[in-house]
């Protein structure tokens, strides 16, 4: 029998998804994305391969793989061409076998482009349109795929052939006992119901989303797993407890600059931007879609714990422990302390959350290079330590640790989590 296997971003986003997705997908038999837009964006590292995704599953470079584009996302179709073609020129033919696009899934016109880019400042969006495209669906006057691909333009043309409705494929793959990979966008953090409303996203990108958005029921769904960091980034504005540095010396910041002795020294020293710069560069924390400079932070187990309670997690799985090896002290925020009172649980009120301070706890850093190893007994002890104190405060347990971009430099942890 298969598995169908749902990954969700477990903080902000930009948890290295595409990565994951990438990794999993070698013995997935359907890869589907089930909700948001071109505002998503996943990197795949393949050898000496980059390959950059905003629509398209990151499935589609493997070979043989059914990917799906379900009814909770909203398409873009000069960004959806884009990317057929780019894939293309590399290699990569795609055809209604390899790839279809839900009949329902709505289309994002340049009007809403337009809205987007004059009203999503104040919330911080990509301006591509997402918001005022699930709005006309909410407000049930959105165009969708099936109506779109009627038209007689090119970008139709070229997307005729891949239109279908999906439920019937998703659902037949799962009854015919086939391996489906659920890829997640955005985090849970930015859930239009369960994130820090407003500063969100309009889609659920929870668990829960992974049902609406492909017409899959919940029975079906065999494993949750989450993506979080080693360490907390978000973009854009929103309440950010365990953020290193504030959010306007991160705008202000010289994204070409490299991280020097100094910004070590200070780090190392107690300097919270500095160590904040430290994971950024370290973790090449800019935007796939936008190139934003991404705020840094702690990890916070508040988040993570969180995240575990609203998607039901079987397992998560924690990327980039390899951008902590600068660093001599290691913080986790394990609570929140609002006003007097000090909580493990994650306030829904925005504004109780602008107030919380972190409660930390330190660990030792271990202070080498780790990106070569590949054998989570290799790891040096106080690594091995932080992970175990993570898997502790989150609650579950972690199924792959990575320790850099490329597909070689995964450990697995619990193979029965996976396919």
């Amino acid at each position: 029998m298969g598995k169908v296997i749902v990954i969700v971003g477990g903080q902000w986003g930009d948890e290295g998804k595409g990565k994951i997705v990438d990794y999993l997908a070698e013995n997935a038999d359907v890869v589907a994305r089930a909700t948001g837009g071109n505002n998503a964006g996943h990197t795949v590292v393949v050898g000496k391969e980059t390959f950059k995704f905003h629509l398209l599953p990151s499935g589609t470079i493997h070979k043989g793989k059914l990917n799906i584009c379900g009814n909770g996302m909203v398409i873009y179709p000069p960004q959806m061409v884009q990317e057929i073609n780019m894939l293309e020129s590399r290699g990569f033919k795609l055809t209604g076998e390899s790839l279809a696009i839900s009949s329902s899934a709505h289309v994002i016109t340049e009007d809403q482009v337009n809205l987007d880019k004059q009203t999503g400042a104040k919330v911080g969006t990509t301006g591509r349109g997402i918001g005022p495209c699930y709005m006309a669906k909410i407000e049930r006057t959105g165009l969708r795929m099936h109506d779109f691909v009627k038209q007689d333009t090119p970008e139709a043309k070229r997307l005729r052939p891949f239109v279908k409705d999906t439920v019937y494929l998703i659902n037949s793959a799962i009854n015919a006992g086939k391996n489906v990979l659920v890829e997640g966008a955005q985090g849970t953090m930015l859930d239009i119901d369960h994130g820090t409303y407003p500063f969100v996203t309009s889609s659920n990108p929870t668990a829960g989303g992974a049902c609406t958005g492909l017409g899959i029921g919940p029975t079906k769904i065999d494993n949750v797993i989450a993506i979080m960091k080693a360490y907390t980034t978000r973009v854009g504005r929103g309440p950010f407890p365990t953020e290193l540095g504030t959010e306007d010396q991160t705008a202000d910041e010289d994204k070409d600059s490299n991280i020097t002795p100094e910004d070590l020294r200070k780090a190392n020293s107690g300097d919270e931007y500095r160590a904040g710069k430290v994971l950024r560069k370290r973790g090449a924390e800019y935007g796939t879609t936008t190139g934003r400079a991404r705020r840094t932070g702690w990890y916070d187990a508040v988040v993570a714990k969180y995240s575990a309670t609203v998607n039901g997690l079987s397992s998560i799985v924690v990327t980039k422990l390899d951008c902590l090896s600068d660093l001599k002290n290691i913080k986790i925020c394990t609570a929140y302390k609002i006003d007097k009172l000090v909580t493990k649980e994650y306030p829904a009120d925005l504004k109780l959350l602008e107030q919380a301070k972190p409660v930390y706890e330190t660990m030792d850093g271990w202070c080498c290079d780790i990106s070569g190893v590949t054998r989570f007994a290799d790891l040096p002890p106080k690594a091995k330590k932080y992970i175990k104190r993570l898997e502790e405060l989150t609650g579950v347990p972690i199924s792959i640790l990575s320790v850099g971009p490329d597909r070689k430099s995964t450990m697995v942890l619990k193979p029965k989590e996976l396919f």
